[in-house]
């Protein structure tokens, strides 16, 4: 049976084998960034909440902790802003008391200005926030927030957190190509981390079809020398492993992991073969032709992405 908040796990080029834990409801976010791998948001909201009970979320991850399947992280993720997630802290607390392994956030970082959000984040083993302006004229152009939101309150949030946090902070910039990647953004960006307390920078760049058509990678060169001003690590050059679900109809199991993950069909067949599937071709031609599915040609692979 497919479950509605733990999925995977699933791999992560930063954190190894993740199993995820999504707290909120889908595209449900206080950002509907350029580069979103899932589309425009179509919940757009600042308020948190109580979206599902804590208790369901946890009786889903002990059941997950009965199988005989290995992970290094616990990573509350989602398919939107988790830290809009009313229940936060005592997710972490509940998920703490039931494993040894680390427990990650991932968050645009939005909320940050919120001194009890900060408190509950404190309770997690890593924080990887997101950094992808430097002004309140790139945070429009790139975040596309949350009208009550502006990048003076972010960056003071994230500031404060540096600061206060006593795990691990491990921050993301997205480069995107024309908008925040050229000599003089990264300067900025390297006088805002300056005031920053972190442990590691990652340097990202879409990789997946982004929510706009427009939005590009930046080419290699640019990482590099990005890479180079911020002392940061490119998450291009990390390596990630396979794909996992516990459901036994191929077709399903792919469709299970794309709702929350979308795959090119390079991971899918890599994934099919990790099964020992005799109908792989068969498979991903069905996919194709799945109602449920967007099909995005993108960079000379196709991308599933769930509609």
């Amino acid at each position: 049976m497919d479950m509605k908040y733990v999925y995977g796990p699933v791999p992560s080029r930063r954190l190894g084998i993740s199993l995820g834990i999504s707290p909120i409801p889908k595209k449900t976010c206080n950002y509907s960034c350029i580069y979103c791998q899932l589309g425009r948001t179509d919940k757009m909201t600042n308020t948190r909440q109580m979206f599902f009970p804590v208790k369901d979320i946890i009786k889903e991850f002990d059941d997950f902790l009965k199988k005989d399947v290995s992970f290094d992280v616990v990573t509350i993720v989602g398919e939107g802003e988790p830290s809009l997630y009313l229940g936060l802290g005592s997710l972490i607390s509940e998920i703490k008391e039931r494993t040894s392994k680390p427990v990650a956030v991932i968050t645009n970082g939005a909320l940050l200005y919120d001194a009890d959000l900060r408190d509950e984040l404190n309770k997690a083993d890593i924080v990887l926030p997101t950094l992808d302006a430097y002004d309140e004229d790139t945070f429009s152009r790139i975040n596309r927030a949350h009208k009550n939101i502006s990048f003076k309150n972010v960056s003071q949030g994230l500031k404060a957190f540096s600061k206060e946090y006593k795990g691990q902070l491990w921050i993301e910039i997205m480069l995107v190509k024309g908008i925040n990647d050229d000599d003089e953004s990264l300067k900025k960006y390297k006088s805002i981390l300056s005031e920053l307390k972190y442990d590691r920078l990652y340097i990202n760049t879409p990789v997946r079809p982004p929510a706009e058509s427009d939005v590009e990678a930046i080419d290699n060169e640019r990482m590099k020398t990005a890479v180079e001003i911020l002392n940061g690590i490119s998450i291009d050059l990390l390596e990630s492993e396979g794909f996992y679900s516990e459901i036994s109809d191929d077709l399903e199991a792919i469709v299970s992991i794309i709702k929350r993950h979308p795959m090119n069909q390079f991971e899918v067949e890599g994934f099919l073969e990790s099964r020992n599937c005799p109908r792989i071709k068969e498979i991903v031609e069905n996919l194709r032709n799945d109602e449920r599915m967007n099909v995005i040609n993108y960079k000379g692979y196709d991308t599933f992405r769930l509609k």
